[in-house]
């Protein structure tokens, strides 16, 4: 096994049954490697599969053909390596915030003696230090967010995928949110999955973006721009309106 390599889609394809009763394809003869410790976004309008792919690495869906693996496994012999952040927190309203992220813990496994320590922590990371015991009709949308986060981050290790996390928030909240995300990231790199329609978001976080249309990859870029990044000096590099222009061509 590659212990470099996080994830590996060998000529994968995923086809459903229309609501008219034929076959629609989502993915088709589709190759990606993602290394361990590297940022990927996703990027494509809707339907072009990115939701899809990344339920299929997480081991939700079982691909029509092809193979996927995580660490050189099936995504479903470990699901412990596996961590899922959604656009919409998901949290549980009966538990509080440091309840919430502990069940991340109790899934992996972690004894109730550490659990607790570990979950404030991880709040106080994410800047809700103070808000350990509000439950999640106490805290507003952006904090319920910064919960999920802390959530998804306690699960050491392992790949972390992202469906939009940020775009059921207010564009301030969402920059500060997705700053305090990319800092947690360099401060521990693992491979991320997220998933996104902002371009400006992708190439602001990503080490590497990859344009999804019509089932297929129609373009796989690196990033060019050094961590940590301002977007206020990104706006102000030619290359950002390069790449910006590139990936806009591929969607279309």
């Amino acid at each position: 096994m590659n212990n470099d390599l996080a994830i590996e889609v060998r000529n994968v394809g995923h086809s459903f049954k229309g609501a008219d009763g034929g076959q629609k394809t989502v993915l088709k003869n589709l190759d990606l490697q993602i290394p361990n410790g590297q940022f990927v976004c996703l990027v494509g309008e809707t339907g072009c599969g990115k939701t899809t792919l990344l339920n299929m690495v997480a081991g939700l869906i079982t691909p029509t053909s092809g193979q996927i693996t995580v660490f050189g496994k099936s995504p479903r012999d470990d699901p412990n390596d596996i961590s899922y952040m959604f656009a919409r927190d998901a949290l549980m309203p009966w538990r509080t915030a440091r309840a919430n992220v502990e069940l991340a813990l109790e899934i992996r496994g972690v004894p109730r003696s550490q659990r607790k320590s570990r979950a404030t922590d991880e709040l106080e990371r994410v800047g809700l230090g103070a808000y350990t015991s509000y439950y999640p009709a106490q805290l507003s949308q952006g904090m319920r967010q910064r919960v999920a986060l802390a959530r998804t981050w306690a699960m050491d290790g392992g790949v972390t995928l992202m469906d939009e996390p940020f775009a059921a928030l207010d564009a301030q909240t969402r920059w500060r949110l997705e700053q305090e995300f990319v800092s947690l990231w360099q401060r521990s790199p693992r491979p991320v999955v997220f998933v996104t329609h902002d371009l400006i978001e992708a190439i602001v976080v990503a080490d590497r973006v990859i344009v999804l249309r019509k089932g297929s990859i129609s373009l796989d870029v690196m990033v060019p721009f050094e961590r940590p990044r301002s977007m206020e000096e990104l706006t102000l590099d030619h290359r950002f309106h390069d790449l910006h222009t590139e990936l806009r061509a591929a969607l279309t």
